[in-house]
């Protein structure tokens, strides 16, 4: 059985455009199935298809199955059977022994940039560049399918940031 285990982090956006990679990948998603239990997604990332089945979160561990499909029916089933999507550029980092990748969000969600790490162990905690700041692993409402639903500029603490 495969499983993904994994944490979130918010970025320092002035520290980050200091230390960003050059390359990133586009990638626009979408859900075909969202529930508590499970989700079934829809990706392209550049020129690549994806369809991926993750269960339900048990703390930070959770089932993942990921499969390449072919990016002509990724394209298919986001636009015919996938209700909405997010975009986002994906960058890879090397740090020590880990790659975290970071997603800058598009769109509505654009002033969102996530940090993602994947763990070895559920009770590991990585060593973490100066970039990262705030964990957001258990808050729901970082999670890509809850932003394609509920968009980071819709969130009320933006509207209030945004007029001071």
């Amino acid at each position: 059985m495969a499983s993904e285990i994994e944490r979130k982090y918010l970025v320092n956006h002035q520290i980050w455009s200091t230390v960003k990679p050059k390359n990133g990948v586009l990638i626009v998603q979408g859900y075909l199935v969202n529930d508590s239990q499970k989700s079934v997604r829809i990706r392209i990332a550049g020129d690549r298809g994806f369809l991926t089945i993750k269960g339900g979160l048990e703390g930070n561990l959770r089932q993942e199955f990921e499969y390449n499909i072919p990016v002509e029916d990724a394209k298919i089933l986001l636009d015919q059977f996938s209700e909405s999507s997010i975009s986002k550029i994906r960058y890879k980092l090397s740090y020590g022994d880990r790659v975290i990748e970071v997603d800058e969000f598009l769109g509505d969600n654009e002033g969102l940039i996530i940090a993602e790490i994947e763990l070895y162990a559920v009770e590991e905690q990585p060593e973490l560049p100066n970039w990262i700041t705030e964990e957001v692993t258990y808050d729901k409402r970082y999670y890509n399918v809850y932003l394609t639903n509920f968009p980071y500029k819709s969130w009320e603490i933006n509207k209030i940031r945004s007029t001071n």
